[in-house]
C-alpha cells in the first residue's frame, strides 16, 4: 500500500478513535446533566491550572535532562535547551499526529545539534521502555495504597466473572482463560519460529528486540543513579500535578495523594490509547473518582476529568507553540557556524 495513503488512513483512524471516545464520555448527558456539567466547570478554580502547568513543565525539563543522559554515551552533548524544546515539540505534534511526535523530537535535535536522527531513535525506545515500567509500578503502588477501594471494586465487578450461579468460585471459569492464554502464547511462539521470514513478524520481533535494547542501554549512562532519580521525579511530578488538579473543584478537593495515584494510573492509559487523551482520559478519571465518593449526579467526576485533561492540553499547546517560536531564534547563530557539536555543547 502507498505510504502516503497509509499515513492518511492512520490519521483518519486516530481522528475516528478520538471522536468515539468523546462520544463515549458525553453520551450519558441529557439536558439537565449537561447544564450541571457546565455549572461545575464554570464554578471551577481555574487558577489551580497554574501550578498544574508548572509541575508538568518541570517534569518535561527533567525528561529532557534524562534524554540528554541517554544521548551522551554516543559522543554527543546536546544543549539542554534544544533537548527541552524537542521534548515539548514532540508532545505538541502528538496531539495532531500520534506517534509522529517521537520522530519530530528526534528531527529537531538532529537539525540543531548535528546528531544523526537514526541514533536518536534508539534513545526514544529506551525512554518508552522505562515509561512502561514506571506505569506498571504506578499501578502496583495504587493497588497496595488503595487496596480497600480496589478490593471493593473487584468484589462487585471482577469476582462475579469467576463465580457460578450459587455465588461460589467456578474453577472452570478460571482454568479456561488461563489455558487460552497459554495456548495463545504457544501459538505466538510457533508462528514466530515458523513464519519468522514474513515482514510483519520481523517487525514485531524488531520492536521487542528494540525494547530490550532500550532497557539495557542504561548500562552506558555515566551516572546511573541520577538516571533513575530523574525517572522517579518525572512520575512524582505527574502525581503532584494530578493531586493539585483536585483542588480546582470544591467537591474533589478532599481527595488524597493516594487517590491521585489511582487517577494517574488510569488517566495514563487514556493518554496512551486515545490521541492526546481526548475523551478517554476524562472518562477514565470520572470512573475512577466515583470509587472515592465523587458524585456522578451532578457529574462532578466528569467535570474533573475534563478539567484535568484541559490542563494537559494547555501544557502541550502553550509550551509546544512557544518551543517552535523560540527554537530557531536561540539557534540562529550557532546553527550556521557549528559543523559538529560532538563534545562542544553542554
Amino acid at each position: 500500500m502507498n505510504k502516503k495513503l497509509l499515513s492518511i488512513l492512520q490519521y483518519f483512524l486516530f481522528a475516528a478513535l478520538a471522536a468515539f471516545f468523546v462520544w463515549l464520555s458525553l453520551r450519558g448527558l441529557d439536558g439537565k446533566k449537561w447544564e450541571e456539567l457546565k455549572t461545575a466547570l464554570h464554578r471551577a478554580h481555574y487558577w489551580i491550572l497554574v501550578p498544574v502547568l508548572f509541575f508538568l513543565l518541570l517534569s518535561n525539563w527533567i525528561r529532557a535532562l534524562r534524554w540528554k543522559q541517554l544521548i551522551e554515551p554516543m559522543g554527543y552533548r546536546p544543549s539542554i535547551l534544544n533537548t527541552f524544546f524537542g521534548v515539548l515539540i514532540g508532545y505538541f505534534v502528538n496531539l495532531g499526529a500520534p506517534r509522529l511526535g517521537e520522530v519530530m523530537k528526534c528531527t529537531v535535535l538532529a537539525r540543531y545539534e548535528k546528531i544523526p536522527a537514526e541514533k536518536l531513535i534508539g534513545t526514544i525506545v529506551a525512554e518508552r521502555a522505562f515509561d512502561v515500567i514506571c506505569l506498571a509500578t504506578v499501578f502496583a503502588l495504587a493497588f497496595f495504597v488503595q487496596f480497600d477501594v480496589l478490593q471493593s471494586l473487584a468484589s462487585t465487578s471482577i469476582y462475579p466473572l469467576f463465580q457460578n450461579s450459587d455465588g461460589k468460585i467456578s474453577y472452570q471459569k478460571i482454568i479456561i482463560p488461563l489455558a487460552s492464554l497459554i495456548i495463545f502464547l504457544l501459538l505466538i511462539r510457533f508462528f514466530s519460529n515458523k513464519f519468522g521470514h514474513i515482514n510483519i513478524v520481523q517487525k514485531i520481533k524488531n520492536i521487542l528486540i528494540g525494547v530490550w535494547h532500550g532497557l539495557t542501554s542504561v548500562k552506558d549512562v555515566k551516572n546511573k543513579p541520577l538516571f533513575f532519580v530523574y525517572t522517579i521525579m518525572i512520575w512524582v511530578l505527574y502525581l503532584i500535578s494530578t493531586w493539585c488538579g483536585f483542588f480546582a473543584i470544591t467537591e474533589t478537593s478532599k481527595l488524597t495523594m493516594g487517590d491521585a495515584l489511582t487517577v494517574l494510573a488510569m488517566g495514563s492509559v487514556g493518554m496512551v490509547v486515545s490521541p492526546g487523551g481526548i475523551g478517554l482520559y476524562p472518562l477514565l478519571v470520572e470512573k475512577t473518582v466515583t470509587l472515592y465518593g465523587v458524585p456522578t449526579d451532578p457529574p462532578i467526576g466528569q467535570a474533573l476529568g475534563w478539567l484535568l485533561w484541559f490542563g494537559q492540553f494547555l501544557n502541550f499547546i502553550i509550551f509546544g507553540v512557544a518551543s517552535f517560536i523560540l527554537l530557531p531564534r536561540i539557534n540562529k547563530k550557532r546553527y550556521e557556524t557549528l559543523p559538529d557539536n560532538t563534545g562542544k555543547n553542554s
